[in-house]
Order: structure tokens, then sequence, then C-alpha cells
């Protein structure tokens, strides 16, 4: 009786792959990570004059992206969306549907998590400057998708959801960073690669 072992990193490669590669690893990762950024949306902090929550969903979409890479990060935020499109109560505040003002940046997620495991295959989430840019990187797809989408769903202009829907964000998101910008690096220095 044998036991699969990971194989050492190699370029191309993002955290996920260190795992014993199966199609039953792949469809639990991907399930994983749906489910991860759905308990992150729970933690939701309502900003006032905002319909959009703080929430740790951003954070999870992004360490979904970068830690399972593109294909992977994409098909997991789209189970997401979809699973609570068809009403699992999991986006921000035990919500569900696609008629939120702020279902906007979900779309973002999924793009922005697309994104962010194209860059750690290219080693993206190996350094501290690295993570920062890609973390940077994957919070400006997620606004230029929601912001737009609040302003059309809410009939708001275009500097008034800036004002709701990006300004309260930035400082939350700044912190989210510098937490991917410790985990990530750190996870690869912990298996040595």
């Amino acid at each position: 009786m044998s036991t699969a072992a990971a194989a050492p990193a190699r370029p191309g490669q993002v955290l996920a792959d260190l795992l014993p590669a199966s199609r039953v690893r792949d469809i639990a990762l991907v399930v994983g990570g749906a489910v991860l950024t759905g308990l992150a949306a729970q933690i939701a902090v309502p900003v006032p004059g905002s319909p959009v929550p703080v929430t740790g969903q951003t954070f999870a979409a992004l360490l979904v992206g970068t830690t399972l890479g593109a294909g992977r990060g994409f098909l997991s935020l789209a189970l997401y969306a979809l699973a609570g499109i068809a009403g699992v109560p999991w986006f921000a505040g035990a919500g569900s549907g696609a008629t939120a003002p702020s279902f906007g940046y979900i779309l973002g997620m999924i793009l922005a998590s697309t994104v962010v495991g194209a860059l750690a295959r290219r080693g993206a989430d190996r350094s501290v400057p690295r993570t920062a840019a890609a973390m940077l990187l994957g919070e400006a797809i997620i606004y230029a998708v929601g912001v737009p989408y609040l302003a059309l769903a809410t009939g708001m202009s275009a500097s008034a959801a800036i004002a709701a829907g990006l300004t309260p964000f930035l400082l939350g998101d700044a912190l989210k960073a510098a937490l991917a910008m410790g985990l990530l690096p750190s996870a690869w220095k912990l298996v040595k690669r």
C-alpha cells in the first residue's frame, strides 16, 4: 500500500498544487473555496450610508484565487455566485439572489480570483512585494466591477457610488492586503519551496 506524496514545488505552481493531484482534490478545493467565501461573507459590518457592508468575503475570494490558481479560483467563485443566486444564503448578511446592489462586487470577485490566481502561478504569492501588488490589483478589479454595478443598481451618480462603495473600504482592504502579504509568502517558506 503506497501513499501519494506531494511533489516539490515547481515554477508555475500554486499552494494547492502541493497536495497530491486527483479529481477529488480539485473538486474538494473548488467547493471548499466557495464555502470559505460564503463563511467569510457572514463577517459583515454595516457601513453607514452605504448598501455595501465591510466583509471578509473579498479577502477570502483573493486568498482562494492565489492558493488555488486561476482555473480552480474561477470555478470556486463562480460556484459561490451561482449557489447564492439559486438561494443559498451565503452572500453578505445571509443574503442570496442577484438583485442586491452589492452583487457587482461578487462578479468582480470572480474575475479578481482568476487574475490573482494567474499571477500566483507566476510567483506573485511568494514574496511580500509581489503579493501586495497582486492583492491590490485584485481589489482594484473588484471595485472596477462593483462600483459601476452599485451605481446602476441604485441610480447613484458615479461620485456617490464611489463615496458609498469604495472610499469607506480602502483602509480595510489595505489591512486585508497586509494580512495576505504575511500569510502567503510565509506559507511558501513553511513548505520550504
